[in-house]
């Protein structure tokens, strides 16, 4: 047994804000037993069934082993874990360029729903942080420029290029696009 099997009975408050019942779903999405799941992680079968019937809080070393077992890190099963609730944004609205944009931003993405009349460009789009940009024409032609090419997407068309690359947008016909900045995951 690994010294990750420190558990601790969880108070009220803290039960509700953790539920770490979703071992048991990654294990049966795996096809694992509890004893499966012990000799692949290190931790004690009788640790593990506290935390499914979440019975028990998990100290970072069983995170940190369970995670493993099932491919990730102890923070993105932490993540499963933590409660379930809703994260409500209000959308907020500005100009860029040629383009209004209605927003709604949470942690790890940012939502831009964009429209732009014909001939109108955004060159220097606001300084992004390390993220993913994904644009998806709904409606009209957008020319993309980035470094190494420029492709013409009409409605129906999607790219996806690194965000902290230089880029820029051309509106050849009226359009509607939806842009979305995705956080990279800070693995390691």
């Amino acid at each position: 047994m690994k010294s990750g099997d420190s558990s601790r009975k969880l108070p009220g408050d803290v039960a509700q804000m953790y539920d770490f019942s979703v071992l048991r779903q990654l294990r049966k999405r795996e096809g694992l037993t509890i004893a499966d799941l012990s000799t692949r992680s290190g931790v004690s079968p009788a640790v593990i069934s506290k935390l499914e019937r979440n019975q028990t809080s998990a100290e970072l070393p069983t995170l940190f082993y369970l995670g493993r077992a099932f491919g990730m890190n102890a923070t993105d099963l932490l993540m499963l874990a933590e409660s379930r609730t809703t994260h409500r944004s209000r959308e907020t609205q500005h100009q860029s360029g040629a383009f209004t944009f209605r927003e709604i931003r949470y942690g790890n993405v940012r939502a831009l729903l964009g429209i732009a009349r014909a001939g109108g460009k955004v060159s220097n789009p606001e300084i992004h942080q390390d993220d993913l940009e994904v644009c998806w024409v709904l409606r009209g032609r957008i020319k993309v420029t980035l470094p190494h090419e420029q492709p013409v997407l009409r409605a129906g068309d999607g790219v996806q290029f690194d965000a902290i690359l230089e880029h820029s947008y051309e509106v050849i016909e009226d359009c509607q696009i939806l842009i979305l900045h995705l956080k990279k995951g800070k693995r390691f």
